[in-house]
């Protein structure tokens, strides 16, 4: 599975990460917080947290909005 990392700048486009990334990432520092951009589907988010948490870790995963517009949000990840 690729997901799509939050914007540094609201004009680039968004650099994507693997599951196999994320999940070495986390496991290597003992948790981990991510930034995912709105252009990931909601079912690959729950995806994510369902892989993690069957794993037995711990996942937080709540939408961030940092602007008025509708379409101004990111997905925060916790894994832990």
């Amino acid at each position: 599975m690729e997901l799509k990392l939050a914007r540094a700048e609201l004009d680039a486009k968004p650099k994507t990460i693997s599951l196999e990334k994320i999940e070495s990432a986390a496991l290597k520092d003992g948790g981990k917080i991510f930034y995912f951009d709105r252009d990931n589907s909601h079912k690959q988010l729950i995806a994510l947290v369902e892989y993690f948490e069957n794993k037995g870790l711990s996942v937080y995963h709540r939408t961030v909005k940092y602007g008025l517009d509708e379409n101004d949000y990111m997905y925060e990840v916790h894994i832990l």
